[in-house]
């Protein structure tokens, strides 16, 4: 017997379509998974009945109006939208969205936004007290314009008791894999994102950058090559000495200059790296944990265990099974 889980979803002028298209996907498949039984019924809903142009240029249609939407919601999903300024985007705030936020959220059984979403769900006091994320490039914006919301720019998403915040805009699918794993299990959700060719499934805590994206451009031109260095020489001499040695300074020079332009220390940089390079080398072969191990440069299974532990909060046996994509 399939439960009836109503999905809604806000739409505006100049939406970001995957971020409704992607969900909308993700519960068509499960109910597909499931013979149905899923029961996932998405429906489109807007400041007025018709078409609504998004971001791309392809245009949706409304199922109902924000006025038409009655009775309990099972999942309500905000979308973002972005205006471009010459500073970078700023994401939209819609005030019939907003309002139509603050007066359907207590209806549903939780609340969900994605990407630039989280603005309008800030907007609506619904992240009031709560840890929160966003896409990388406006979470500046709105830890300022919200200080009552802890901003963690870096997950993929966040849940805070019924309300969840995904970061953009792919991760839109992640997101809405994790409210099936919720839901119908883990084993259903793995089902989804197979016939989606996707990982399953990131964790809310990995996070939305590479190694090397996730630290700002250095003011001086020898670090971003320092960088670059690392991330070409992963099983060689990296240590704090060694790579001072390469820069022509003091060891004590080298690490303050280092952290200063990159926010980490030497060590906290390499070993980043190294582990970013291990999870890959898990998600794509079949390698011995002892290969993984000196090829990523992190030298014995023991410290990759210890590296992984402290980095991502999980062993390499269950990184890999959760994110390999060979057979």
């Amino acid at each position: 017997m399939s439960t009836n889980r109503r999905v809604v979803i806000a739409v505006f002028p100049d939406v970001d379509l995957l971020d409704v298209t992607g969900p909308a996907e993700v519960f068509a498949l499960a109910n597909r998974e499931t013979g149905g039984r899923a029961g996932y019924r998405v429906q489109l809903a807007g400041p007025t009945a018709g078409v609504v142009a998004t971001s791309a240029g392809v245009r949706l249609v409304t199922d109902l109006t924000f006025a038409e939407v009655e009775g309990v919601l099972d999942t309500l999903l905000v979308p973002g939208a972005v205006d471009l300024h010459p500073d970078g985007p700023v994401a939209r705030i819609d005030p019939e969205v907003v309002a139509w936020l603050q007066a359907a959220a207590p209806t549903a059984r939780r609340v969900a936004s994605v990407c630039v979403g989280a603005h309008l769900l800030a907007a609506a006091g619904l992240l009031d007290g709560k840890t929160a994320t966003t896409h990388w490039s406006t979470a500046a914006r709105l830890a300022a314009d919200h200080p009552s919301v802890t901003v963690d720019p870096d997950p993929i998403f966040v849940r805070c008791g019924k309300v969840w915040t995904g970061a953009g805009i792919s991760a839109c699918m992640d997101l809405a894999l994790a409210l099936v794993a919720e839901d119908l299990g883990e084993e259903v959700a793995l089902a989804v994102a197979r016939q989606l060719v996707m990982y399953l499934k990131r964790q809310g805590g990995q996070s939305q950058f590479s190694v090397p994206l996730s630290r700002p451009a250095a003011s001086r031109r020898d670090i971003d090559e320092l960088r670059m260095y690392v991330a070409d020489h992963l099983d060689g001499d990296l240590s704090t000495g060694a790579l001072a040695e390469r820069m022509c300074l003091s060891e004590r020079h080298f690490a303050r200059v280092f952290r200063r332009e990159t926010g980490v220390t030497p060590a906290a940089y390499v070993e980043a790296a190294r582990v970013e390079a291990a999870r890959r080398l898990l998600e794509s072969t079949d390698e011995p944990l002892e290969a993984v191990a000196a090829a990523s440069g992190l030298g014995s299974v023991e410290t990759l265990h210890r590296a992984l532990r402290r980095q991502i909060g999980t062993t390499p046996a269950t990184y890999r099974r959760r994110f390999r994509t060979t057979p």
